[in-house]
């Protein structure tokens, strides 16, 4: 019996090391590249240590195409999901938590429904929808005439305002703190809003955090949907300007992982410093 579980400790401990080293060595193995000469890299050797450090990739990257502009529209985009996604999901998750009304559970249903349909069979109706905008980009009242929202920040920010994710998210939350707080400012005469803005969302400072990252990386890391609504050169973002570049560069593999690297930094940043909050915010918003 000792002896078995010693068996399964050490496969545990073998998978372990197996699953992380295939994990991070290649993302080593990308730092490592965009620090090495042309001549290293295309040498095929592995090591991980280039024999002599170079910068020039880095700025490669910045001379060869507009990334900053890049990174620029991509920040905007992360940031401006995150901010919809916090306030309407946490909006909606303190009804569906905390409130009584009529079509509660089936609302809810209807929202979880929603997550089970795949984002590819929803694309072409609400790409219609967004290049049918009226008054928008040139459209008239009809929504004809123009390109309406398409190729503008509000073509990513509008469908995603307010993802089935976060409110479900944001509900499993809410439900778990206790009524008598609303109870009690409500008898005191406080708004449902004031209750829900004052009351119950400085609570939820872990789920939200961990919410923010998880949309925050969503954002940053989409490539798809801006691919095909952001189709001028300077509304590109980081993740669909690496992929050009790829594209028309193949070979220029220093740069291409130094784009790879910058495009990586601000989301490791960012859950290095909320990483605390991140967990939390997993542990009491998890599914019951």
């Amino acid at each position: 019996m000792r002896r078995s579980k010693h068996i399964h400790t050490s496969l545990w401990y073998f998978a372990v090391v197996l699953i992380s080293v295939t994990t991070v060595v290649p993302f080593l193995w990308t730092i490592s590249t965009s620090f090495k000469g042309d001549s290293e890299i295309l040498s095929g050797t592995m090591n991980l240590i280039p024999k002599q450090f170079t910068l020039d990739h880095y700025k490669e990257v910045f001379q060869t195409m507009p990334f900053q502009r890049y990174l620029k529209n991509s920040l905007i985009l992360a940031l401006g999901g995150v901010a919809t996604n916090l306030f309407f999901g946490s909006l909606a998750g303190y009804a569906f938590g905390q409130l009584r009304f009529i079509g509660k559970k089936s609302l809810f249903l209807l929202f979880l429904s929603s997550m089970m349909i795949p984002s590819i069979v929803t694309m072409i109706p609400t790409f219609m929808v967004l290049r049918s905008f009226p008054l928008a980009g040139g459209n008239n009242l009809f929504g004809e005439g123009g390109l309406g929202l398409i190729n503008s920040y509000w073509a990513i920010l509008l469908p995603g305002a307010a993802g089935a994710f976060s409110i479900f998210f944001m509900k499993q939350f809410f439900e778990q703190l206790p009524k008598e707080l609303g109870e009690s400012a409500r008898m005191d005469g406080a708004s449902e809003f004031k209750i829900f803005w004052t009351v119950y969302l400085p609570l939820a400072k872990p789920a939200l955090t961990t919410l923010g990252i998880m949309t925050f990386q969503a954002g940053w890391n989409a490539f798809m949907w801006p691919m095909i609504v952001l189709n001028s050169d300077e509304m590109k973002t980081v993740q669909v300007g690496l992929a050009a570049f790829q594209y028309n560069y193949n070979t220029n593999y220093g740069p291409l992982m130094a784009g790879t690297i910058l495009a990586t930094l601000p989301v490791l940043v960012l859950f290095v410093i909320v990483q605390r909050n991140y967990v939390q915010g997993l542990a009491e918003a998890g599914i019951k």
